[in-house]
């Protein structure tokens, strides 16, 4: 009896073998039909002149699926607010939101406070116009409608550099290379939008957020083609806040510019609107860092939820949102001010270390990758989708926060509806000239999750760069 038991056992032991040893054979077979399919691909479909670094993560199966180049130093461009996106969703504060906050300091007697008024900045990318109209109100509902001290922008948090190591000089005044400060209104950028009147008088124009900050000049034409496109510049080699449009203007549109020195336009226009509701303060403000003693009282707070920072930083690929990540990072790890950029990024390095990786392998110069001094590889920015994934605090949010493709982000208008991607790709994209990344997780049609990196350098086509990577999600998709 025992020896006919011992020999089921046996059997059932060599069949359950039998059949993992089938399984994979089948796993290293079908990984090594894609390989050489990925292999074909990129043969065929890489724009001449250029290069690639592949790296593809099978995170179900625990094993790499592909790798070309993946150890190649490339410039991630936006796939670089992976890294600082990761990197903050790992710090334990990472949930507390962006804060904005409004003291005084001193006393109130009759109707008047005799002491300063203090606006401390939390790098909230997300403050716009109506949040300063909430603390506006905050401040109007007080106790008092003048003050006799000093209104006081404290924008401590971070140093006091503008813009971030080896951005372009000549990219500005574009809005996506915002002027960085702990005080930010609407981005620092201001809208203009357009409106035709009768054909050949100047154009109507709104700009938001209003404030006499600025100036705008109006030298459009309704109507008139011969006019040239509609534009909005400013002297911006001076720092000049003066607005410019110009062009002709034949239906509604709209330019954003952003605005030189960030703070000054958060704190001419906060004190410009208490003005507005009667309460009467020194139009020359200030700027210094608060200190809270036994005199100080909190009387309002504007807050952004973190998950809210992310997703536009992801989505939209926000360069503001990741930079202030990246500053928050910073200040939530060395719990000082005057952030620098580098506090932020030696908090990156030390994960990436902990992954088992060299950081002096690469180079970190920002949080958002507008810097040409970036240099990163597909497989660290594998390594740290794993991470992520295996993180389920850090993975809902980050999953969360990425475009998908064909629905929405920077993904909306690739691998659409009739394609074997749509939908099922989570993804990071990177572009500037010359340079086109795609890097997250996609689902396969077997259910394996993976995450990828795809970075190509060098080529002038983006839309040739793109085929190539939404080619190579495809084959992941179907044939894992």
């Amino acid at each position: 009896m025992k020896k006919a038991i011992l020999s089921l056992l046996l059997a059932v032991c060599t069949l359950t073998l039998a059949a993992q040893e089938a399984a994979t054979d089948s796993l290293t077979a079908d990984t090594l039909t894609l390989a050489h399919r990925l292999d074909s691909l990129v043969a065929k479909q890489l724009p001449q002149g250029s290069n690639v670094g592949i790296a593809i993560y099978d995170l179900t199966a625990g094993r790499p699926v592909y790798s070309y180049q993946a150890d190649r130093l490339s410039r991630p461009a936006s796939t670089m607010k992976l890294l600082t996106a990761i990197t903050a969703l790992s710090h334990p504060q990472a949930r507390e939101p962006f804060r904005t906050e409004v003291w005084y300091q001193g006393t109130v007697q009759a109707d008047t406070l005799r002491g300063d008024l203090y606006v401390v900045g939390g790098f909230d990318p997300e403050f716009d116009d109506e949040a300063l109209d909430s603390l506006v109100e905050a401040v109007a509902r007080l106790p008092f409608s003048a003050i006799k001290g000093k209104v006081y922008g404290d924008v401590s948090m971070k140093d006091s550099l503008h813009w971030g190591s080896g951005w372009l000089w000549d990219d500005n005044p574009s809005a996506f290379q915002p002027y960085l400060s702990p005080l930010m209104l609407e981005k620092g950028v201001v809208t203009i939008a357009a409106r035709p009147a009768e054909r050949g008088m100047p154009a109507l124009l709104k700009c938001t957020p209003a404030s006499t900050y600025y100036r705008l000049e109006n030298h459009t034409a309704s109507r008139t083609p011969r006019a040239g496109g509609f534009r909005v510049t400013r002297d911006w080699m001076h720092n000049s806040n003066t607005l410019v449009a110009t062009g002709n203007v034949s239906g509604r549109t709209a330019r954003v510019i952003n605005i030189y020195s960030s703070q000054d336009f958060f704190m001419h226009t906060f004190v410009e609107r208490l003005q507005q509701r009667g309460v009467a303060a020194d139009p020359l403000y200030g700027f210094r860092e608060f200190h809270p003693d036994s005199l100080a009282v909190r009387v309002a707070v504007h807050e952004t939820p973190m998950q809210a920072v992310l997703d536009q930083c992801l989505k939209e690929s926000d360069n503001l949102n990741a930079e202030a990540l990246l500053h928050r990072l910073g200040k939530q790890t060395t719990n000082r001010n005057y952030i620098t950029a580098d506090d932020g990024l030696d908090a990156v390095n030390d994960l990436i270390e902990q992954l088992g990786l060299d950081p002096d392998d690469y180079n970190l110069a920002d949080g958002c990758g507008l810097s040409h001094y970036d240099y990163v590889t597909p497989e660290l920015l594998v390594a740290l989708l794993r991470y992520a994934y295996g993180r389920t605090d850090i993975f809902q949010a980050l999953y969360k926060a990425l475009p998908v493709s064909g629905i929405d982000g920077t993904l909306e208008h690739r691998m659409g509806y009739r394609t074997p991607g749509f939908r099922r790709v989570h993804a990071k994209t990177g572009t500037y000239t010359g340079v086109s990344c795609l890097a997250g997780y996609l689902q396969a049609k077997n259910g394996h999750w993976v995450a990828f990196a795809i970075m190509n350098q060098n080529t002038l086509s983006g839309r040739k760069a793109r085929r190539m990577q939404d080619a190579v999600c495809y084959e992941v998709i179907t044939r894992l």
